[in-house]
């Protein structure tokens, strides 16, 4: 079984340097942001989200561990109100590029199920890019309903 456990802050560190960038190269591709501003508005993003890095207040940044010990991804909750109800938002989930496709992400989300009930949260929200169908059929998978469609047409 794979767990969550908190993420220390050279993970932190080394987890910010890598997905700045990322998150940079989804908005890009999403036809959201152009390459030029990208970086700059992806290292704004985080800097809003996370002011107090690993102790922002509400954010909980996991290290996701297999059986054997081995570091294989992180995952990103906040606790917020949504809809009248408390429930933890996914801002991240990320299996490393070798370890994928070895059922580590659904056995993290089924650990943050957990998690997030003892937490008496209501529910687990996130968002996923409209061009990551991977990520897609994987929460459907694991019972997560589409909340939002988003539908642009390029010219």
């Amino acid at each position: 079984m794979d767990t969550l456990i908190p993420m220390t802050q050279p993970e932190f560190l080394a987890y910010i340097e890598e997905s700045i960038p990322s998150y940079a190269a989804d908005k890009v591709a999403s036809g959201q942001w152009s390459e030029l501003e990208a970086l700059a508005l992806s290292r704004k993003t985080f800097d809003e989200l996370l002011p107090q890095g690993l102790a922002t207040p509400d954010n909980q940044l996991f290290t996701i561990v297999d059986a054997d010990s081995r570091r294989v991804g992180m995952l990103w909750i906040a606790v917020q109100d949504r809809a009248g109800r408390r429930v933890a938002y996914v801002y991240d989930v990320s299996i490393a590029p070798e370890h994928r496709r070895q059922g580590h992400a659904v056995r993290a989300f089924e650990a943050l199920e957990a998690k997030v009930r003892d937490m008496g949260l209501a529910g687990i929200g996130l968002h996923v890019f409209g061009h990551n169908h991977g990520a897609q059929a994987l929460y459907a998978r694991l019972g997560y309903q589409t909340t939002n469609i988003n539908m642009f047409k390029a010219l």
